[in-house]
């Protein structure tokens, strides 16, 4: 099982929320509940698991919201 993950886009510098969102999960069954987490609770649910963790790196700003 796979869990793709990446960070939120809206998040300040020094915000204690959680910054991280489940984009997708392959490989086997998985429900989430949350929609945001931090990176503990999703090394934490992989370990459980027995899932590969994989951030996704963030795309930049010269490439958002462009058409082909």
């Amino acid at each position: 099982m796979k869990i793709y993950v990446r960070e939120r886009q809206k998040v300040g510098e020094g915000v204690e929320s959680p910054k991280y969102r489940i984009v997708a999960v392959t490989g086997g069954e998985l429900q989430i509940e949350a929609t945001h987490f931090r990176k503990f609770e999703i090394e934490q649910i992989a370990k459980d698991v027995s899932a590969e963790l994989i951030f996704l790196k963030p795309v930049a700003n010269d490439h958002k919201g462009k058409k082909k």
